[in-house]
């Protein structure tokens, strides 16, 4: 399995009233709001959502929101313009979209936050992201013998990518031998990740590690290093995407390890999560967590994948 059991933490605070009577589950509509959907990562949360709703029989309506703020505000009122039950919401950005959140939930429909948070989602479901991080960089550190130069390849405000990085930085702070000797944001897709490490290996010469915030990134990275023509330079990321076990398989890839999530399964949580509460059990934490586990060249054998 990609992910273990659930762990909660930060409790329910909200005192929001979902408008449907105790002990009514009956979910007819459920709009699932993605940051973007040629990530396959999104892309296999859309899969599962789909069969789910073929098992359920309630009519889905996915949205992209091609990471743009404003598009998930529109379409967030067009979902309550369409009568939604439930939306499900992985949002561009976790305190921007919270407005429109408010407006939802003001209509009665429940919101869940999937995979990053959403300010005022009446609940959410996510990996333990600080742990992904922690898992990345200790593999990462590991691999290059506890010293050496290392670059971070960040990415958008959202909760799931700073709490990565503060996991990451948590390892790389207390090892001694490692200098971070560059920093940058990127926008979470493989094309950022191609140009931010293509730069900052110009810029830095001597470096033995990057550290990326999703395996897009990461892959980004490693063909960076392919089209410099550097070897030396690991690369380690988070998800355990179906494009990371092709280059954690390939032997001229430099990418080392990405702790693995769940993304169906972490939706179809939401999902469960968001009928819970519409038959009034609020849960008493507001955020499930769920474990990763790391992925390297060693055990990608062992991976059942996505």
């Amino acid at each position: 399995m990609a992910a273990g059991g659930l762990l909660f933490v930060s409790a329910c605070t909200t005192g929001d009233e979902v408008a449907t009577g105790e002990g009514d589950t009956k979910i007819e509509k459920v709009g699932l709001m993605v940051q973007d959907l040629t990530n396959p990562f999104f892309a296999a949360m859309q899969t599962r959502m789909q069969e789910q709703a073929k098992a359920d029989g309630f009519t889905l309506n996915v949205q992209d929101g091609r990471q743009d703020l404003a598009a998930q505000n529109d379409q967030i009122d067009a979902f309550i313009q369409q009568g939604m039950d439930v939306i499900l919401i992985n949002p561009v950005d976790s305190e921007g979209i919270g407005s429109a959140v408010e407006r939802a939930k003001a209509a009665g429909i429940t919101v869940v936050a999937v995979d990053a948070n959403a300010a005022g989602s009446h609940a959410g479901v996510t990996t333990d992201n600080v742990m992904a991080g922690r898992l990345s960089c200790e593999a990462l550190v590991e691999k290059i013998g506890g010293e050496g130069k290392v670059l971070i390849l960040d990415g958008t405000p959202i909760s799931p990518v700073q709490d990565r990085v503060k996991g990451c930085m948590e390892v790389l702070d207390a090892t001694e031998g490692i200098t971070v000797v560059g920093h940058q944001n990127g926008n979470n897709d493989r094309a950022t990740g191609l140009s931010l490490a293509t730069d900052m290996l110009t810029a830095n010469p001597d470096v033995q590690g990057i550290f990326a915030i999703n395996d897009p990134m990461a892959l980004g990275a490693d063909l960076a290093i392919q089209q410099a023509n550097r070897t030396g330079i690991w690369v380690t990321g988070v998800d355990g995407s179906p494009e990371a076990v092709i280059a954690l398989e390939d032997e001229k890839s430099n990418l080392w390890a990405t702790p693995a999530q769940d993304p169906g399964g972490m939706a179809v949580r939401a999902y469960e999560v968001a009928r819970e509460i519409r038959g009034g059990n609020e849960p008493e934490e507001h955020t499930a967590l769920m474990e990763p586990s790391i992925v390297d060249r060693d055990s990608v054998g062992d991976y059942a994948g996505w």
